[in-house]
């Protein structure tokens, strides 16, 4: 059972690129650099822009990065913001259906929580504050911890000449119009 897909992962993944590069990254830089799918990422970053998040510019240096500091960014807030405030159990109240009953149950069938219900209410709750007390900044720093030093300058290295190649590409396609004017 997936309690979240790979919206969730995605965007997490993608908001860590985020936390060390303070200069706007586009939705495409951000899919391109993890091979992820493109329009997943387009459509999914908005929502944490309107969640206060990220926010927006445009622009050939245009993108998104972090509204704030990864500090005080939830991994909560996030998946909140991606998947939605939704409960992660749908009581279907059974333990009233009981084949026994005839047709109405007793009252201590349906009396008080469903046992089942309660357990899985408190199961959400705790992960609901683990993700509320673990920040974007504490992913990051497990990453960090693992990868070695030159991984995070080739990664600012190839963020740079993406927005370096777009500025190139913008003014050589100016250029063109302008030599096809009479």
């Amino acid at each position: 059972m997936t309690l979240y897909g790979a919206s969730t992962e995605y965007v997490l993944h993608s908001l860590l690129w985020l936390v060390t590069h303070p200069e706007p990254v586009s939705s495409l830089d951000l899919a391109e650099l993890q091979e992820i799918p493109a329009a997943f990422v387009a459509k999914l970053l908005p929502r944490l822009e309107k969640a206060g998040l990220l926010t927006a510019s445009e622009g050939l240096k245009g993108g998104y990065r972090l509204a704030r500091a990864a500090e005080e960014i939830s991994v909560l807030a996030v998946v909140d913001a991606v998947e939605g405030k939704k409960s992660l159990f749908n009581c279907q109240e059974i333990r009233g259906r009981c084949a026994l009953f005839d047709r109405q149950p007793p009252t201590w069938a349906t009396q008080g929580v469903c046992g089942i219900h309660a357990v899985m209410l408190r199961a959400e709750q705790a992960m609901r504050a683990e993700l509320a007390q673990t920040s974007l900044a504490d992913l990051a720093r497990s990453v960090r911890n693992k990868a070695p030093a030159p991984f995070f300058r080739e990664a600012q290295s190839w963020l740079d000449d993406r927005v370096q190649t777009r500025r190139t590409s913008k003014v050589r396609q100016r250029k063109q119009a302008g030599s096809l004017l009479p």
